[in-house]
């Protein structure tokens, strides 16, 4: 009589093959995890991850200065003026067009990094030809939306994420 596969019965062998695969396969997790472990961010990146400001104390026409992550982030408190000039504005004579209502959540609240987009300089707030933002190293005028209108930087001032998390108060990242 012949032995196939169906009447093979289990061994010791197939047993200790079996367990010793499952060891290994343990201890290569074992070895594996503190490597991929590492690789995410430590307490203090995941804790400048958002900041919380709060703008009560704003008043319409003012900006002021927060730092993210290590960069500066422009929250401005626009004005009725500032919001119907940037409206205005033709999206055809811009270099990034991109509406203002698109760029805020809230009209009255402008909010962006505040890192010029051509070699990464800090802008001046109002000032430029365009109410705006200028940045002097290299000639970069933005408008009052942040929206570049003359000057070699190729992009408007970067919008971060960001919501309301009460009348005053702005969650930034």
């Amino acid at each position: 009589m012949k032995n196939t596969s169906k009447d093979k019965k289990p061994v010791r062998r197939d047993f200790l093959f079996t367990a010793s695969y499952a060891v290994g396969a343990v201890g290569v997790g074992a070895v594996v995890w503190p490597l991929i472990d590492q690789m995410n961010p430590d307490a203090s990146v995941k804790a400048l991850a958002s900041t919380e400001v709060d703008v009560s104390a704003l008043k319409p026409g003012n900006t002021i200065t927060v730092l993210w992550r290590g960069k500066p982030v422009f929250i401005r408190r626009r004005t009725k003026i500032d919001i119907e000039s940037a409206r205005k504005v033709n999206l055809n004579e811009l270099k990034h067009p991109e509406k203002d209502e698109d760029r805020v959540k809230k009209d009255e609240w402008l909010v962006m990094i505040g890192i010029c987009t051509h070699l990464g300089c800090v802008p001046l707030g109002d000032k430029g030809e365009y109410g705006g933002w200028f940045c002097p190293c290299h000639g970069s005028h933005y408008d009052t939306s942040g929206r570049i209108r003359k000057g070699p930087a190729p992009t408007n001032l970067e919008i971060p994420k960001y919501e309301f998390v009460g009348t005053n108060v702005i969650r930034i990242g």
